[in-house]
Formats: C-alpha cells, structure tokens, sequence
C-alpha cells in the first residue's frame, strides 16, 4: 500500500478524489461496492462465502492495486468509496501464476510483448455517480497510473449483460468487423469457450444502433482507440458475455498529459 506523497494516483475535482486503496479496510470497501452492483443490481451469482458477507472477491484482489473513488462529503475513509477500478501488473500476475483474463483468452502475444502491460478489471460506479465527471476523474486516475510505471498496454475483460451470444450480435458484429485488433497482438478466446463475434456481415450491421447497444465502459474503450480480441466468451457466474479489449496507452495519455503536466507544474513551484 502506498501512501501520502508517493502515491502514484492522487486526483481530485470537487468533492472527489481517486488514488489507490491504502488500507484493508478500503479494499473491503471497494469489495462490498462490486457486490452491490454485480450481485445485487445485476444478475451475477454469488458463492456462499460472497453472500454471507456482502463482498465481491477472489484469489487475484490481494496482488492487485486498487484505485478508489471517494466523496469527501461522506468522509474520508472506507465509508466515501463510490468507485473502483482493479488494476494488475506483471509483478502481481506472477505472484499470483496468472492474469485473471488467462481463464478466457489466450494472451501469449500480448504476453510476448517486452514493455510493462496492464489488465483492468472489475469497474463499477455506484449508481448516483454514474456521471460523465466520475469517468473522467477514473481515466485521470488510470492516466497518471500508466504514467507512474511507463504501461504500453492496458487490456481486460469487458463485458455486455446477457449470455446468448446470438442476442448481442448486433454489437458483438460491429466490434468484430470495426474493431478487430492487429494480428501481432490479438487475443482469441479460449478453443472450449470461444463464441463468434462475426454473427452478421459487415454491410448488415448499423454502426449507429450497434453503439447504442454496447455498454458505456466498452464505448470509452474505444474512444480511446481500443481494439478487440478474437471471440467471446460466456460468463454464466456474471450472466454477461465478455471480449477482450486492449488499449494502447497512448490513446489515455495523450488524452490526459494537459491535466498531468498540469499538475507536476504546480507541485513543482509549491516545492521551489
């Protein structure tokens, strides 16, 4: 846990502030927060471990980092946590054996790659902060993150509600014919669980009505020039059907130097 002056992530607009979870107390928070939306307001199956305690886990929460969310004007510990986001490394997926999208897909070429990579996982809002502002203010935060350890690549699960592929084929088509990753670093879903994305063909599928169907966070993936892996997978525990999206970085820190460098100026003059 990282704390005061080193903490990588450390933003704030308004009443909220993003940095990373530094005490256990605020990973149970961000737990009880997952479990909430996951479980409660969506139809994901909880184990009976997960239901007698109202929290979202796994083996991989303790060799994560986790960035919170907090509204200052609910105090200032784990009682303010309205948003996380659950980031891994390499250092944590080889303390741990794996990354936890290795049960989906097959990473090997993104794997193969020599620069540090990041995997995203586990986002959730709560409800009276789904707002522009609180997206942005959590890319800030994953902004600064990659700056802090020089992350090429950032991927992960995301996921559509629903476990009949055939019922999502409108948008599972587009990001298959739209937004297909390049050969050297394209994933695919795993031979016993791949389901095809190329349910319609190209000139059958309306971009515009596919973007409606797709889900917020997959649509900021690709404002920010995210691209898809091969197949999809059933998610039967999360009642969701998931891709493989990675983000080349650039598309977030470019996005975001103004506010980063814009913040290293200030702390450089308030140190001189």
């Amino acid at each position: 846990m990282i704390e005061g002056a080193k903490r990588p992530v450390d933003v704030t607009a308004g009443s909220l502030t993003i940095r990373l979870a530094e005490t256990e107390q605020e990973v149970l928070a961000a737990q009880r927060l997952r479990y909430d939306i996951f479980y409660r307001e969506n139809s994901a199956q909880p184990t009976l471990e997960m239901e007698s305690s109202g929290r979202d886990f796994d083996s991989f929460d303790s060799f994560c980092d986790h960035l919170l969310v907090f509204d200052k004007e609910l105090g200032e510990g784990p009682e303010a946590v309205v948003g996380t986001y659950r980031v891994m490394r390499r250092e944590g997926a080889k303390a741990r054996g794996q990354f936890y999208s290795v049960d989906e897909f097959d990473l090997k070429r993104l794997l193969d790659f020599k620069g540090e990579i990041l995997e995203l996982g586990r986002s959730c809002i709560n409800a009276n902060y789904r707002r522009g502002s609180t997206m942005q203010l959590l890319w800030r935060g994953i902004a600064q993150y990659v700056f802090h350890f020089d992350i090429k690549y950032m991927f992960g699960c995301a996921s559509l509600q629903g476990i009949d592929p055939d019922q999502l084929k409108l948008p599972l088509s587009y990001l298959y014919h739209n937004h297909l990753a390049d050969p050297e670093i394209c994933p695919k879903a795993l031979p016993d669980r791949y389901s095809s994305m190329n349910l319609m063909s190209a000139d059958k599928v309306d971009p515009r009505i596919a973007l409606r169907e797709l889900p917020p966070l997959i649509k900021g993936y690709l404002r920010l020039g995210g691209v898809v892996g091969d197949g999809a997978v059933v998610d039967e525990q999360f009642g969701t059907t998931d891709v493989c999206v990675i983000v080349e970085t650039s598309g977030v820190t470019d996005k975001y130097l103004k506010h980063y460098k814009r913040e290293v100026d200030s702390a450089a003059k308030q140190v001189a």
